[in-house]
């Protein structure tokens, strides 16, 4: 197994700086974009469907989002808390979990087990080095559409 060591510059996919040498080419270790191939931007992203839990003081935002980052710019918040992959099932299940912490619309007070919930998400990344991996996937497979 290579050792993580700095990419020549950030990687194009995920922005990553952590990287690995393998049969001489840098791939980013975060995403696993071999460094220097940026995807075509005539040719539209893979769909992602993302949960996202957004803290803002004692409250998440819990929604979902095929473009998390021009929805999460959107909406006022003091920090990305995790990504979890899925569409608006997983974000209703989530919401139909969380029901007794409701305190409007998607937003649900902070409690320990909604903290739960979302370090067990933390543990597979952070949320943007997920994200990153994800697109990765899919364009390495040659979805466009999820």
């Amino acid at each position: 197994m290579p050792n993580d060591t700095a990419l020549p510059g950030p990687c194009r996919l995920c922005g990553g700086i952590r990287g690995a040498r393998r049969r001489d080419r840098w791939f980013c270790v975060d995403c696993a974009w071999r460094y220097g191939d940026a995807p075509d931007a005539d040719l539209p992203l893979p769909r992602i469907d993302v949960v996202y839990y957004l803290r803002y003081d004692q409250r998440v935002k819990i929604g979902t989002s095929r473009r998390p980052r021009q929805r999460l710019a959107s909406i006022r918040h003091d920090e990305l808390l995790a990504f979890e992959r899925g569409d608006r099932r997983i974000e209703q299940r989530r919401h139909r979990e969380f029901a007794s912490l409701r305190e409007g619309g998607e937003w649900f007070t902070f409690t320990p087990d909604l903290e739960a919930h979302i370090n067990g998400l933390r543990r597979n990344g952070e949320p943007w080095i997920l994200y990153g991996r994800w697109l990765s996937a899919a364009l390495q497979a040659g979805t466009v559409n999820g």
